[in-house]
């Protein structure tokens, strides 16, 4: 997974429309996303703009996971 951010929340909005339904991901309270490589190119087909901050750390993702998961009542 590679760790990426958008310019502005439009951006992010319109990437987040695109990326739904064709790849797997996670969005982090920090505003980072979560993408499988492959889908920075299909960003890039779209002329989507995006930041790579890097692959993405093993912490990031389990805290993705841990923070997806439903709350105990």
């Amino acid at each position: 997974m590679i760790t990426i951010t958008f310019p502005d929340r439009e951006t992010e909005k319109r990437a987040l429309g695109f990326l739904l339904g064709r790849f797997s991901g996670r969005v982090l309270k920090t505003g980072e996303h979560l993408v499988p490589e492959a889908a920075l190119e299909a960003l890039a087909d779209q002329n989507i703009p995006f930041t790579v901050q890097g692959k993405s750390t093993y912490e990031q993702q389990t805290s993705a996971i841990r923070d997806s998961a439903p709350a105990s009542i």
